[in-house]
């Protein structure tokens, strides 16, 4: 998804002049053009997080639309208050694109993880979430909602589903349909859920756009009122929607997530997913269970 962002971004500097690109020390050869091309309007910040949102939210305030890219612990943990004040109390737009989220950077330990970005940014009124499946999804989504007037957030991954589908800016994909359960993928995990349920009786829902979330898709697709919801961050992130989503009926909600505890073992991202659970037999284990609950 990286090389995506240099692309999709480096396009949308081209093709509209407001843009603002500002790095945090990250990515600053992937967008050594950009540099020649626009050198009026990407700018390296250096390691200065908090005051990169803060000069953001200047330009944004001057009718600029803002690009913020670092990697997602910097970004949303160190900035938090930055992205509170800065833009969502004074309701201004701006885009802030992240890498390395949850544990992609699984060897450089948990001052570089960030399975807290989405659960963080949900608590911020007006601040838009996208979890894009692959790169194509992501060049899809961050067209549509750049320039929409609101703060929103890219979450982007180191792996992604091998199939790209026709997404929507805060709409959900109904991807495979069933009667017995169905099951809330958010990005990148669709891959493991679609090997888990390819012969279950199952609807499985795709959600790239988390804030704002779309509920009526899943309540249009859900007859059995089962849900397990499978997210790549810290686990119960859209589990508020989802009941919502589906009263006053009642709901069997089952969660599965980045846990709340530290992953202090190193080593690489697919071996924390075995731990987790993110493998399609552990997912099809827990389909399983929810469907003859």
């Amino acid at each position: 998804m990286r090389k995506q962002l240099v692309n999709t971004v480096e396009s949308v500097l081209k093709d509209d002049e407001r843009t603002v690109l500002l790095l945090g020390d990250i990515g600053v050869f992937g967008f050594r053009h950009a540099f020649r091309s626009f050198p009026n309007r990407v700018y390296n910040i250096g390691i200065l997080e908090q005051a990169t949102v803060s000069l953001a939210a200047g330009l944004s305030l001057n009718g600029l639309i803002p690009i913020v890219h670092t990697i997602a612990p910097f970004l949303v943990e160190r900035s938090l208050e930055q992205l509170k004040i800065g833009f969502c109390y004074q309701k201004l737009g701006g885009n802030f694109i992240s890498v390395g989220a949850s544990y992609d950077y699984a060897a450089l330990g948990c001052t570089h993880h960030c399975p807290a970005d989405v659960g963080l940014l949900k608590n911020l009124p007006g601040m838009e979430i996208v979890v894009p499946g692959t790169s194509g999804e992501f060049d899809i989504l961050f067209k549509q909602a750049y320039s929409d007037g609101n703060p929103t957030y890219f979450r982007l991954s180191e792996r992604e589903n091998p199939v790209s589908y026709d997404v929507e800016f805060g709409k959900a994909n109904v991807i495979k349909k069933g009667k017995l359960a169905t099951v809330a993928a958010v990005g990148p995990l669709l891959k493991p859920v679609l090997e888990a349920s390819k012969d279950l009786d199952v609807t499985v829902l795709y959600y790239t756009t988390i804030s704002p979330f779309d509920p009526k898709t899943l309540k249009d697709n859900c007859p059995s009122l089962k849900v397990l919801l499978c997210e790549p961050y810290y686990q119960g992130a859209l589990s508020l929607e989802i009941t919502k989503a589906l009263a006053p009926a009642p709901v069997l909600l089952e969660c599965l997530g980045v846990p709340h505890r530290f992953l202090t073992d190193y080593g690489q991202a697919h071996e924390h997913d075995e731990v987790i659970g993110f493998t399609p037999q552990s997912i099809r284990e827990r389909i399983e269970r929810l469907i003859y609950a």
